[in-house]
């Protein structure tokens, strides 16, 4: 499909995930998903970007159906998250079999015999830095880019390290910065890093609204209309990345629908309609676009 084809995108969430990090709280009920893709299409939006990696429950083999049912169009990923989301058993396999041929093989022949490819390659940071396996993984992420021309979907872990992971994979292994979406930059409301990253060239993806407590939603407005008025209108994203089963709307969360209900309103008030509009469209089509073979 054509990039512009995506429509209202919610550029990070999640249908799919499990982890041993977060107990009792799977994401793992495809009857779940297909209420909340519901819910989300009801609310205006046209497409989601799931950024649940290798080895967490993605159920890529389910994405079909729910997006024709829903009529809400799912872009999958490959990858692999930090390191507390696996056994010590399955890393060491992955790094015997080679992490980036997995990568490329899901993005270009599929994920496992399910026919669904991989449309991005999600990595991630730690808390104000990199670690060895942060460095392993975006080395294989660097690879595949180079192989398949995949964007790189990074999380900053409480949305710290940014500049680090600029540094690695632009400066040392050659990614173009406007492959790149770093993920959770709300989550650390400094301007001036938000800035560089922008004048960098990479993508920002504020995304996670309503965690309680946290910087994300009351100084979000802030961020997007002091990067917009900066130039960077262009690079932003916004996606909700819905983690857990309590903050699925038919739990009693605010769900996928909240970006649109309530999210999307709060920012256009500070940046205006236009600024939002391109965030959820025109800008997503860009930073996810892959010339496939």
């Amino acid at each position: 499909m054509a990039p512009e084809g995506l429509g209202i995108c919610d550029a990070h969430d999640h249908l799919f995930l499990t982890s041993p990090q977060l107990p009792r709280q799977e994401l793992d009920s495809a009857t779940s998903a297909a209420q909340e893709l519901s819910a989300f299409r009801s609310a205006g939006g046209e497409s989601l970007i799931q950024w649940t990696p290798y080895g967490m429950g993605r159920r890529a083999g389910e994405l079909p159906e729910l997006s024709r049912t829903s009529g809400v169009r799912i872009v999958a990923a490959t990858g692999l998250h930090q390191s507390v989301h696996y056994t010590p058993e399955l890393l060491d396999r992955l790094r015997t079999d080679g992490l980036a041929d997995l990568f490329v093989r899901e993005l270009t022949e599929g994920i496992g015999d399910t026919g669904v490819r991989a449309g991005l390659i999600k990595v991630a940071g730690g808390f104000h830095g990199l670690d060895a396996h942060a460095r392993w993984t975006m080395n294989a992420a660097a690879e595949a880019h180079h192989a398949t021309g995949a964007p790189i979907a990074v999380h900053l872990e409480l949305g710290t390290g940014a500049l680090d992971v600029l540094d690695l994979l632009c400066d040392e292994l050659d990614v173009p910065p406007d492959r790149l979406i770093l993920g959770h930059l709300n989550r650390s409301p400094d301007f001036t890093i938000h800035h560089l990253v922008a004048e960098a060239g990479a993508y920002l993806a504020l995304d996670g609204p309503s965690h309680a407590n946290h910087a994300t939603d009351w100084r979000m407005p802030e961020a997007v209309q002091t990067l917009a008025e900066a130039g960077f209108a262009g690079q932003l994203l916004l996606g909700g990345d819905t983690t857990t089963a309590g903050a699925r709307a038919v739990n009693g969360g605010p769900g996928l629908p909240h970006l649109l209900r309530r999210v999307r309103p709060r920012l256009e008030l500070a940046a205006g309609k236009d600024v939002v509009e391109r965030m959820m469209t025109a800008n997503p089509g860009r930073a996810f676009a892959v010339e496939w073979a």
